[in-house]
């Protein structure tokens, strides 16, 4: 295959690339990241290069746009829509193109301009202090054991598992004809290893046995603790907490992107990937598995770096009053608990989720999985478990099942309304006497796609915007910055976005039915390329370059977002016999960083108490984490799972009529007291009439 050589600038990457690799592909290759969040269809415009022409003695290359291949349909109508653009930067097409759909044909030396730069997301899921009680599948046994002799040649497993059957405390029973510990059995590769274990142990072993009854790991010598680790596998992002089985303690929290993406921004799109490529679920499911390998690896390293710390190790990892290394192995990770929705659930697990994305909408398994490490690839102990908490509907899966398992609604008196936001929005309802469910696509609207600056939560994102609404001047925080007003905006990420839509119509510059008001003396109000806008930030405060405004489309993207939204709890209220929930719990990354008032104020959520109204952080990834450390809690979690009551929203009748009344802000019928003071001039909408029955 022929190959040829690719110059990066500003980064100063190169390398040999294949001919016909996308340039974005090929950057990825060499390391540097460069923007797109509408998976390389030619939409967003993220992704834009600018192809350097001339000769390069430094890099001995001949740079032409002749180099990459012509300049597509798709690239020249987003380029035609956008005339100002290419003026303002005086760039013409052929010399600025999409990442996406160039291809090299030759030697060339690409600029990767500010805005294209890919940051490295702020991924907001921290674990929360839990108090939870440590249960955990794997146990640790001291056992000792004679040599065999001639006179009693008993096989090395039969003689493990009797010093074992002491160890654990088992008693055959009378009855019984056969010894109790052949109840026991014994991992085939840990069996692999068993023989020369003993021997190098002179007979004297630490054995970890899963759920009491699987022999997994042999030790020489005393060993006290084990480790596992707790995985939330997000749509966008992939959250690890690496445990101390024995104590509970968080050893360390890893997080990244979801390699995922660049097959399709949200679950649909990526079925639909695997569905029209022959080899799209291997990619999907290489590259998960790839990235919880890495984040595997990053957490043993900063783990054994607190161990050093805490321990008073040397740099070689020694102890001073021992020459045997002290700290953690890959190979000493004896279990994952992982969760996802249902379709990274499958995509994990290796299953085809192409029924998922036909009507019945059918996952191929709803109860919980244990499947061996080795068999996903993994990198941890290879006789290791992999527990995957069950899933509840098509698309309410494992990490459903975890946000239920930490906030557990199905022990409470009071009816609480459960809301993992994102891409795919999930919703639980109901208290210990019955639980509802239900999901609905928003849009990666919510998280900076599909919106004109959108981008995820990195540096140089807005993420909290204010309007005064006498001046109607705005105020702003960046991402990294600790003052308002201050550093260089780079786009607006999902927080924000709420918050400028709710900030626009509170201080009377869109409307209700989200439509700008025309006639407003305001330079901030304007008519741009694309319709009306409103700008947050000068292109003199950026450093893009250009102004990042808010366009009358990018409110549309958010009143259809949140209109899905506000219609799914409306009708597992309505399913439940409630006008309003007890309490409202906002979980997910995304949710976190919310403001509830905001949320309210543009219809996101139902109304409510505001004091009842809570976030809760990454609550999928608390509830893998109990289910790590408390063997019990996964027996739990499969029961409650299967009495949720599961509502697909397309089967209610009503739904297009809800969803016409639910993109008003905050709504075109429902009153909304509890914010109703922060907007006075909101009115009724008359034509709420005509959707109603």
């Amino acid at each position: 295959m022929t190959k040829h050589t690719i110059i990066l600038q500003p980064s100063g990457r190169r390398g040999q690339i294949e001919e016909g690799t996308s340039v974005r592909t090929a950057a990825r290759e060499l390391g540097v990241e460069i923007e797109s969040i509408c998976a390389e269809n030619a939409t967003c415009g993220k992704c834009m290069v600018l192809i350097e022409e001339g000769r390069f003695e430094k890099y001995n290359i001949d740079s032409k746009r002749e180099n990459v291949s012509p300049v597509t349909i798709e690239e020249a109508n987003y380029f035609k829509r956008r005339p100002k653009l290419l003026k303002d930067k005086g760039w013409e097409v052929g010399q600025v193109r999409l990442s996406c759909q160039c291809r090299i044909r030759g030697d060339v030396l690409i600029n990767v301009p500010e805005e294209s730069r890919g940051n490295k997301q702020i991924v907001r899921k921290t674990a929360r202090e839990r108090q939870i009680e440590i249960k955990p599948a794997i146990r640790k046994y001291l056992v000792s054991m004679s040599p065999p002799t001639l006179e009693r040649p008993i096989a090395d497993w039969e003689r493990l598992a009797k010093g074992l059957e002491t160890s654990m405390g088992l008693v055959r029973g009378a009855e019984e004809k056969l010894p109790r510990w052949y109840e026991l059995y014994i991992d085939y590769q840990c069996l692999r290893t068993l023989s020369k274990t003993l021997r190098d142990a002179k007979w004297q072993v630490t054995v970890s046995v899963w759920n009491d009854k699987e022999v997994i790991q042999v030790q020489p010598g005393y060993h006290e603790d084990s480790y596992g680790a707790a995985v939330d596998i997000g749509s966008t992002t992939v959250a690890l907490y690496l445990c101390n089985l024995r104590t509970g303690e968080l050893l360390a929290a890893e997080s990244e992107m979801n390699p995922q993406i660049v097959y399709g921004e949200d679950v649909m799109s990526r079925i639909q990937y695997t569905i029209e490529h022959p080899d799209g679920l291997e990619k999907l499911h290489k590259a998960i598995i790839a990235t919880l390998n890495k984040l595997l690896k990053q957490a043993v390293k900063s783990a054994n770096e607190k161990i050093k710390e805490d321990s008073g190790l040397d740099t070689s990892g020694e102890s001073a009053r021992s020459t045997r290394p002290v700290g953690i192995t890959l190979d000493d990770i004896l279990e994952m608990v992982l969760v996802g929705n249902s379709t990274m659930h499958h995509i994990l697990l290796n299953l085809h989720p192409n029924y998922l994305g036909l009507a019945p909408f059918v996952p191929a398994i709803h109860e919980s999985v244990d499947v061996k490490a080795r068999e996903l690839g993994l990198q941890i102990n290879p006789s290791g478990n992999i527990h995957v908490l069950p899933t509840i509907a098509s698309f309410v899966g494992a990490d459903t099942s975890g946000m239920i398992l930490a906030e557990e609604p199905h022990k409470q008196d009071e009816n609480w309304l459960l809301i993992d936001v994102g891409t795919n929005a999930e919703l639980v309802l109901g208290n210990r006497k019955r639980l509802v469910c239900t999901s609905t696509p928003t849009g990666p609207a919510l998280e900076g796609a599909h919106v004109e600056y959108g981008m995820r939560a990195a540096p140089g994102a807005i993420e909290r915007v204010h309007i005064d609404e006498k001046t109607l001047e705005p105020k702003y925080k960046i991402v990294g910055e600790e003052e308002w007003n201050t550093g260089k905006a780079k786009g607006i990420c999902g927080s924000a976005i709420i918050d400028a839509v709710a900030e626009l119509f509170r201080a009377e510059i869109v409307d209700s039915r989200g439509r700008f008001r025309k006639e407003l003396k305001s330079k901030r109000v304007r008519e741009g390329e694309a319709g009306w806008e409103y700008v947050i930030a000068w292109a003199e405060e950026t450093s893009i370059g250009r102004d990042i405004p808010i366009t009358q489309q990018d409110v549309r993207q958010i009143q259809l977002a949140k209109a899905a939204l506000f219609v799914a709890a409306r009708t597992l209220l309505k399913r439940s016999n409630l006008q309003s929930p007890d309490k409202i719990i906002l979980a997910g990354g995304f949710g976190s960083y919310i403001d509830k008032e905001k949320a309210m104020l543009i219809g996101l959520i139902p109304d409510c108490e505001l004091q009842n109204v809570y976030a809760v952080g990454n609550a999928a990834g608390d509830g893998a984490r109990i289910a790590l450390l408390n063997i019990e809690k996964r027996n739990e979690i499969d029961s409650v799972t299967r009495k949720v009551e599961r509502f697909e929203l397309p089967t209610d009748p009503d739904f297009q009529n809800q969803f016409m009344l639910a993109t008003s802000f905050p709504h075109m019928s429902e009153p909304f007291e509890h914010i109703a003071h922060l907007i006075p001039h909101h009115k009724a909408d008359p034509m709420a009439k005509n959707f109603m029955k």
